[in-house]
C-alpha cells in the first residue's frame, strides 16, 4: 500500500492536499461497489495532521455538498438527529456514528455512553492512553451491507490541549472525508469543553483513503477549482457559512418524524448560531 503523510495548519488545506495526493499517487484497486465499466479506484493509506483545526478559514468550498448539508451532518454526529432512522429489520439504516459513540449496544450488557466515559477518564488522568471510543461491532459488522467506516476515536491531553486521533478503516476521500473531518473536529471541541481544556491537534488516519472510479469525471471539477482559483478563493470562513448553517437547522426542524428531544438540541444550536459574536 502507498502511504501519504500530510501536515497542514487548517482543515480545508489538509483535506485538499490529501485528496490530491491520493489522485496523483494512489494505487489502483477494484471495490465491492464497482459497476460494470467503472475504472478502478485510486487508494492510499493516509495520515492527515491538522495542527490548528479551528483556525479560519475552516471550510473548503469544493467539498461535494452544501453548507447546510455540513450543518445537518454535524447534527447527526453530535446530536443523533437521525438515530431514529436506524431499523435494519425494515431495510433502513444499520447504525449511526452517534448511536455507536453515545449509545454503544453490547449484547448481554446494554448501552454504554462511550463519550461520557472518555470525558470522565480524561478528567481523572489527562495523560491516559485509554480514552477512546470504538464503533466496530465485531459480531455484526463483517456481514452487513454498509459497515462502519469510522473505527475509533483516541484522545489525550498534552500542554492543556485535547488532541484527537481518528481511525478510519475506509474513507471516501473526495465525497465524504471533508464532512467527516469537520464533524469529528466539532466533536473534539465538545469533548474539550466538557473536560475544561483547549482544542489541540487533529489527526485523521485512514487505512483506505480512496477516490472511486465512478467519481473520476466529477473529480475533474475539483481539480479545475484547485488549478484555477487562489487559496483564498477555495475556502469559506465559518462566519460566511453561518446563515447556511441556520438554514440547515431549519431543514432539520421541519422533519416531522424527529423526536422532540432532538429538535430541542437543534433549536439550541440555531440560537447559538444566531447569537451576535457567537462561535460558529
Amino acid at each position: 500500500m502507498i502511504t501519504v503523510h500530510i501536515v497542514e495548519p487548517t482543515l480545508p488545506m489538509a483535506w485538499e492536499k490529501a485528496v490530491i495526493a491520493c489522485w496523483e499517487t494512489g494505487e489502483s484497486f477494484r471495490t465491492e461497489y464497482d459497476r460494470p465499466g467503472d475504472p478502478a479506484s485510486r487508494d492510499v493509506t493516509v495520515m492527515i495532521r491538522v495542527t490548528q483545526p479551528f483556525s479560519e478559514p475552516r471550510i473548503h468550498r469544493a467539498f461535494p455538498g452544501g453548507l447546510d448539508d455540513l450543518e445537518k451532518y454535524r447534527s447527526e454526529v453530535l446530536f443523533g438527529v437521525h438515530d431514529h432512522w436506524v431499523d435494519p429489520a425494515a431495510g433502513k439504516w444499520e447504525y449511526t456514528y452517534h448511536q455507536r459513540l453515545f449509545a454503544y449496544e453490547v449484547p448481554g450488557v446494554g448501552q454504554f455512553d462511550q463519550i461520557a466515559g472518555v470525558v470522565a477518564k480524561l478528567k481523572s488522568a489527562g495523560h491516559t492512553r485509554r480514552a477512546q471510543a470504538v464503533t466496530w461491532q465485531v459480531w455484526n459488522d463483517m456481514n452487513i451491507a454498509d459497515p462502519s467506516c469510522l473505527q475509533r476515536l483516541w484522545f489525550r491531553i498534552s500542554g492543556g490541549h485535547l488532541h484527537m486521533n481518528v481511525h478510519m478503516r475506509s474513507n471516501d476521500a473526495y465525497k465524504a472525508a471533508f464532512m467527516n473531518m469537520y464533524a469529528f473536529t466539532e466533536l473534539q471541541r465538545e469533548v474539550a469543553g466538557q473536560v475544561g481544556v483547549e482544542v489541540g491537534e487533529y489527526v485523521h488516519i485512514a487505512d483506505s483513503f480512496h477516490i472511486y472510479g465512478s467519481y473520476f469525471k466529477d473529480f475533474e471539477g475539483f481539480l479545475s477549482t484547485v488549478r484555477t482559483r487562489s487559496a483564498a478563493e477555495r475556502v469559506f470562513t465559518s462566519d460566511f457559512a453561518r446563515d447556511f448553517f441556520i438554514e440547515g437547522c431549519d431543514v432539520l426542524l421541519a422533519e416531522n418524524d424527529m423526536p422532540e428531544a432532538k429538535k430541542a438540541r437543534v433549536r439550541q444550536r440555531k440560537e447559538q448560531l444566531q447569537g451576535k459574536g457567537a462561535t460558529v
